[in-house]
């Protein structure tokens, strides 16, 4: 029973609810910034794809956009994802009575 995974919660800041509260938060950041990136490499995929296959200059003019719009939205996410990761780490190394007293208001 020593090896269960919530061993670690007995003696620890936080009680177990907040842990888990923080690890779904953790992963909604993830997800995030997957999509993000998956946003992004499918705006330069498309871009990159309108300049092969059109002849048209319009449409080459839209593929050049798409590039550096889909490198902004990588970019994007991953500068948000690091500000939020660094805000989670924060919260998780707080001691229990300003948890206590900043989700109260006061």
């Amino acid at each position: 029973m020593a090896d269960s995974p919530y061993t670690k919660f007995d003696d620890s800041k936080l009680i177990l609810r907040d842990e888990l509260a923080i690890d779904r938060t953790v992963l909604a950041n993830e997800r995030t910034l997957l999509a993000y990136l998956r946003s992004g490499v499918a705006l330069v995929i498309a871009g990159v794809s309108i300049m092969h296959f059109s002849n048209e200059g319009w449409f080459w003019a839209v593929g050049v956009a798409c590039i550096p719009v889909g490198m902004v939205a990588g970019i994007v996410g991953v500068i948000k994802y690091r500000r939020r990761n660094r805000a989670i780490s924060a919260v998780r190394k707080k001691p229990p009575s300003e948890l206590l007293r900043s989700s109260r208001g006061a």
